[in-house]
């Protein structure tokens, strides 16, 4: 397993090579699985209910599971790399290409649905505004989001009226957690020091993109480490005798 004398520095700097890239792939699948696990839990799901679409989530679901198996691969990498195991090698480039075209789709999906936010998220709102007291999915993630946010309507709390429809708990300021002002000011009125007035359309927007953008980019980022990792593990399959 080891290399011929005349390969034997190029060899060994593949070698180390590989085990650096790898390490690197490792931190950046465990960071990849912690920004899914934080967009996640900061309600990325329930405002792409509001718009009308799980491309989000679904990227953000891609790149968790991505992550956790590609800090496991990469570690494995590690130890053929170290150890100049072929078949742990082999392994290693074919579970990787399969990841790394996988991370890819993942991030590039983020960037689409960031751009798609720039146009059609007004409109999405809307529509689901008017879905407000049909659909529960919809009633819960308009509550969240305007709790979250610190919002009201699309443009302002007047949206609601427009659709005839009380202005949600979720649009007044809260007291405390689970607690919140009475902003009700009577049948056409809101009481303005206690209910949210900017509309949810710039929030939204802004928080949706953020979202893409940090995770569809950490996603592209590990799968162009994944591609070095990948070149430098063909090279040193091919030197091991």
């Amino acid at each position: 397993m080891g290399y011929g004398t005349e390969i034997d520095g190029c060899g060994r700097f593949m070698k180390y090579s590989l085990f650096f890239t790898n390490f690197i792939i490792f931190i950046g699948g465990v960071a990849i699985a912690g920004l899914s696990i934080w967009s996640l839990v900061d309600n990325v799901t329930a405002i792409s209910e509001l718009i009308g679409t799980n491309l989000l989530t679904g990227a953000v679901y891609v790149l968790l599971v991505g992550g956790i198996v590609i800090a496991f691969i990469s570690f494995l990498g590690c130890i053929g790399a170290s150890r100049e195991i072929k078949c742990m090698l082999l392994s290693y480039f074919i579970v990787v290409l399969l990841l790394f075209v996988t991370v890819l789709i993942g991030g590039v999906l983020g960037y689409v649905f960031r751009e798609k936010v720039k146009t059609s998220v007004q409109q999405d709102l809307r529509n689901s505004m008017s879905q407000y007291d049909k659909h529960s999915r919809v009633r819960d993630a308009w509550d969240v989001t305007q709790s979250t946010l610190h919002c009201c309507g699309v443009n302002s709390w007047n949206d609601w009226r427009q659709f005839e429809l009380e202005i949600p708990k979720s649009c007044c300021k809260e007291i405390s957690p689970g607690r919140y002002f009475d902003c009700s000011g009577g049948p056409d009125k809101v009481n303005p020091s206690n209910t949210y007035m900017v509309g949810c359309l710039n929030g939204t927007q802004l928080y949706v993109q953020k979202h893409a953008a940090i995770v569809g980019g950490a996603g592209v980022a590990v799968a162009c480490l994944m591609f070095f990792g990948m070149v430098f593990s063909c090279a040193l399959f091919k030197m091991i005798e």
